[in-house]
């Protein structure tokens, strides 16, 4: 999965969080309902590790590291961007701007293939660059 597919279902999970923090906060007696959206991203982002029969438990931990490794930088890369494009406007006060407009321009800047490195905020420098 491409850098901007997993960014565009990471700002999905956000804006989802927001929506059920929303729904919570208006109906507290009502169960929140997940959608899945967690599960559906490491599904379509982790790879399948393949191990022999006959792999030792160092090699077998090996591989998964070698094969997942990547997978989860990439993930872990895109919720650290999201979470400093926020708390960059919370920081500055800014009442101008909702989150969910912040997660929108994110959304929209990796949908247009500028990722992390043109829009507002100070470049969080976390490491979104397409690899």
């Amino acid at each position: 999965m491409e850098q901007r597919e997993v960014m565009q279902n990471v700002v999905g999970i956000l804006t989802e969080a927001l929506e059920m923090r929303r729904q919570v906060r208006e109906h507290p007696d009502r169960q929140a309902s997940l959608t899945g959206a967690v599960s559906a991203l490491l599904v379509e982002t982790l790879p399948r590790i393949h191990l022999p029969a006959d792999a030792s438990g160092h090699a077998a931990a090996d591989a998964v590291v070698e094969e997942l490794g990547p997978a989860i930088a990439s993930i872990a890369n895109c919720f650290a961007f999201a979470f400093v494009q926020l708390a960059e406007v919370h920081d500055e006060g800014r009442t101008d701007t909702s989150a969910a407009e912040v997660l929108r321009r994110i959304s929209l800047r990796f949908a247009s293939g500028t990722g992390s490195g043109s829009g507002s905020g100070s470049g969080s420098g976390s490491g979104t660059g397409t690899d």
